[in-house]
């Protein structure tokens, strides 16, 4: 199953924040006990190993949010450069995915400098579209035009859709 790279990863779930902090708990307790009771080494080195555990899940958890970021901020930036390139663009979120075809998909968009919601047909494209992604889409002139109304439903060319990024 492909993952969704337009979701943030979360670093600090409740499961995580509650494990932690036990262990903390439990460290401080069995340290403590160390100096005064004989024979608790192993439970120290059992301890020591969970605690690794726990923290090697943190650094894993905190990569892969700063991995996030810097692949957004690459998107972001290359969506800037076409937009700022030249030629009429717009940015339009698609708000949810409604069908997927072999041919394209039935989408929800939204044109954010309009704030317009509408339903759509983007053809298929090389990866796959994602609710929360951001399009720079070079708008269809035949389609929207000024003082005609919108159609109904919007139709989007796979080679009209310059670059998407994550909504942030």
């Amino acid at each position: 199953m492909q993952m969704n790279p337009v979701l943030k990863p979360k670093v600090a779930t409740p499961a995580l924040i509650v494990v932690s902090a036990v262990m903390l708990l439990l460290a401080v307790i069995l340290v403590v006990l160390s100096f005064t009771v004989s024979g608790t080494a192993w439970l120290l080195a059992a301890l020591t190993i969970v605690c690794v555990v726990v923290l090697l899940f943190w650094a894993q958890r905190l990569r892969s949010k700063r991995q996030w970021q810097t692949e957004t901020a690459a998107q972001w930036t290359r969506l800037e450069s076409l937009k700022a390139a030249g030629g009429t663009t717009t940015e339009v979120t698609v708000l949810t995915v409604d069908a997927l075809q072999p041919t394209g998909s039935w989408i929800t968009i939204r044109w954010n400098r309009f704030d317009y919601i509408q339903r759509a047909w983007i053809e298929a494209l090389a990866e796959p579209i994602w609710p929360g992604s951001v399009l720079l889409i070079r708008p269809d002139p035949a389609q929207v035009r000024p003082g005609v109304p919108w159609p109904a439903t919007y139709r989007i060319s796979g080679d009209h859709v310059l670059a998407w990024a994550p909504l942030v």
